[in-house]
């Protein structure tokens, strides 16, 4: 059984001969440059030139000696950059900064900084879609530049046994209001400007359906995966209630997972952090058929109950450790005994993928990383 097979059976709710294991293979289960360095030199391997894939996270691309290593099972097949961005970093002082292609403006502290946070959110001054829509100019999410060499990288990936991960165009739906309107914004359009915030999110799904359009037609019938994410919830409670989630999000996320399942039969991967419990049903109604990270240390997320209630209809893509209480803080011992729980919760009957909830952050040390993935070897075989 080859990795693409693993991953397929395990997706189908059938069990492999192992569960499947992932890094970087989403831009949520990937590994700072920096745990990424102490890594290789742990697995004495030479140093090499790290190639940063995620500017926000500063994630490193994951090298093939590592990738053979540590026998990992998924490969992301991400689309380029439009032809009519490129990112240029420039000094701001204490800072280093750079704008996106949506104008946000992102920046990180030259003195211990890990990673680019926002600064300036560009429709953060307009409260009517008539003022945005005449002063602001959205992404050509269907630039052909984005899509050249996508079939050909599938295939490779195809060739070489692993599974076909593709990712999205941005982030969610309501990630994007919040993004290019501020998170003050954000909160009150819902009230206050409720039409700025539906233009937004409209205008956000009808650019990533453009976008899959174009992916699809190229491999949608290679894929095996495929990525949205939209962060709803925070470590206790929802961004808001059930009932402006179900009015204002769930038609729009359905609208667009709808548009993406009907171009190709890969598995909908969704990402979502945070105490998402009470809309969980929610999001299995909207069409995802994976959830990632179901983050352990949120509100409500007890993994037994979870598997029991939900483990037949979506699959699982994280679960594996405790990246906020004991990746970086705890002992090797520590982390072999949280993983093998979450295991031995996680794996019977597939649909079942692991990884770390979330990104590996820059301070876990490599032999945690290592207790974490040995301990997969261990009881990670059906």
């Amino acid at each position: 059984m080859n990795s693409r097979e693993r991953v397929q059976t395990a997706l189908n709710h059938k069990e492999p001969d192992r569960v499947p294991f992932d890094l970087g293979g989403t831009p949520m289960s990937g590994m700072h440059k920096i745990a990424y360095k102490n890594l290789r030199a742990y697995l004495g391997l030479p140093e090499v030139e790290i190639r940063v894939v995620d500017s926000i996270q500063q994630l490193a691309a994951i090298d093939e000696d590592v990738a053979e290593i540590l026998k990992i099972d998924i490969h992301n097949v991400a689309p380029r950059s439009s032809a009519k961005y490129n990112l240029e970093y420039r000094d701001e002082g204490d800072y280093t900064a750079y704008t996106d292609e949506w104008g946000i403006g992102w920046r990180s502290p030259k003195k211990g900084g890990l990673y680019y946070d926002m600064y300036y959110w560009p429709l953060a001054q307009y409260d009517s879609p008539e003022e945005i829509e005449a002063n602001y100019t959205w992404p050509d999410a269907g630039d052909p530049a984005r899509f050249q060499g996508l079939r050909q990288k599938a295939l490779k990936t195809i060739e070489e046994g692993k599974a076909v991960v593709v990712g999205s165009l941005c982030a969610g739906v309501s990630e994007m209001h919040a993004w290019t309107r501020g998170f003050e914004k954000y909160f009150t359009d819902f009230y206050l400007h409720p039409d700025v915030a539906e233009y937004i999110m409209d205008k956000v799904v009808e650019l990533k359906m453009i976008y899959w359009e174009n992916v699809l037609r190229e491999v949608g019938d290679l894929a095996d995966v495929v990525i949205e994410a939209d962060d709803l919830a925070g470590q206790k409670n929802l961004f808001f209630s059930k009932e402006m989630y179900r009015k204002y999000i769930k038609p729009r996320h359905t609208k667009l997972f709808a548009f993406i399942k009907a171009r190709t039969n890969a598995k909908l991967f969704y990402h979502c952090d945070g105490a998402l419990v009470p809309i969980l049903w929610d999001l299995i109604e909207s069409g995802i058929d994976i959830l990632n990270p179901l983050q352990k240390s949120a509100a409500g997320i007890d993994y037994a109950a979870i598997k029991k209630e939900y483990g037949d209809y979506i699959t699982f893509w994280g679960a594996g450790i405790d990246t906020q209480r004991i990746f970086d803080q705890g002992t090797p011992e520590e982390v072999r005994e949280d993983t093998r729980r979450n295991i031995e919760i996680m794996a019977p009957g597939g649909g079942f993928v692991c990884t770390t909830i979330h990104n590996t952050q820059a301070t876990v040390p490599p032999e945690n990383y290592m207790a974490f993935w040995e301990t997969l070897q261990e009881y990670g075989v059906y």
